[in-house]
């Protein structure tokens, strides 16, 4: 793994630079062939992650990504010749917050004349079902600032991350007292979920991005795209348990997310998320046949992912 300091090198911003998508990015540039500098954005250059990644080489710079301080967040993205930039919801649960903030690192990259822009987007559920599923804000919210980046003409690929795999590490498998597992969901048992290893993956869709896709692409990212039984079958198969998936209906759901503390306003975001995935694909209407080309090497599958995992707090 390589970063490079020369100057002649190109330099590229990357948002979220201490996180799962920005840490990928990062990792999977540094195994380029080709020369890349990295400035990595976090709000704590001084954490113990940060300074981790300053010892490989990356120039690690605070800045809080808020519209109070767009000056900076201007200063950040100048000189840079890709940007790759990612929003994070679930630090405050505001969508109109992150539609603002989402379009200001748009602008901000704009402003410094990026050869590129890659930006970690999501499908529109309300658009993609016709209404039927208006409150997937993470998801709708990320859609509206892909939109504004394609209206305001910036050199733009947008890299859409599939479902986390490790979403599915704490409490995807539930034992059951025959000592068998059941994973549960809403989606018929027919209902396809495109799912990544996102902390070990995601960053080669966006190197794909920078260097082998055009202007105005999309990349959907993803290892496998499965059922539900088939997850649960795989899952049994590789750590020799017996597992199974099984449909639960609307509000045996929600009552899961309240038990668990979370709140109303996410019980039904969680439940839209999930029916509208099983109901119009995690990626919407998208072909995915072109998806894997071109890639520095295969993403991991589900199978991988279960391989590569401690499973003990399920199974124990």
């Amino acid at each position: 793994m390589t970063i490079f300091q020369d100057t002649s090198a190109p330099i590229v911003a990357v948002v979220g630079a201490t996180g799962t998508q920005g840490g990928s990015v990062i990792k999977a540039l540094a195994e380029s062939g080709k020369p890349y500098r990295i400035r990595g954005f976090t709000r704590d250059a001084s954490s113990r992650s940060a300074q981790g990644l300053v010892k490989q080489g990356v120039d690690m710079i605070s800045v809080s990504l808020t519209l109070q301080n767009k000056e900076n967040v201007y200063k950040a993205f100048e000189g840079a010749t890709y940007a790759f930039a990612v929003t994070n919801f679930w630090e405050h649960q505001d969508m109109e917050r992150e539609i603002a903030e989402g379009k200001m690192m748009v602008n901000a990259a704009k402003a410094a004349n990026v050869r590129l822009l890659v930006w970690s987007g999501l499908e529109d559920f309300s658009k993609v079902s016709g209404g039927k599923y208006t409150h997937v804000q993470h998801f709708d919210g990320k859609a509206r600032v892909t939109a504004y980046a394609k209206e305001i003409g910036i050199p733009f690929v947008n890299v859409q991350p599939g479902q986390y795999m490790s979403n599915f590490l704490g409490s995807g498998f539930k034992k059951q007292a025959d000592g068998s597992f059941v994973m549960h969901g809403v989606g018929a048992p027919d209902a396809l979920t495109a799912i990544l290893d996102t902390a070990h993956d995601y960053g080669l869709f966006v190197r794909k991005a920078i260097e082998k896709s055009q202007p105005g692409s999309e990349i959907f990212a993803y290892g496998s795209n499965l059922t539900g039984p088939e997850m649960a079958k795989q899952w049994g198969q590789v750590l020799g348990e017996t597992a199974s998936y099984v449909q639960i209906s609307e509000d045996e759901f929600k009552q899961g997310i309240l038990k668990a503390g979370m709140p109303e306003v996410l019980a039904v975001e969680f439940y839209e998320m999930n029916a509208a995935i099983a109901e119009y694909g995690y990626f919407g209407p998208n072909d995915l046949t072109e998806s894997h080309k071109d890639l520095a090497r295969t993403p991991r599958t589900w199978v991988d992912f279960v391989r590569a995992n401690d499973w003990s707090r399920t199974t124990d």
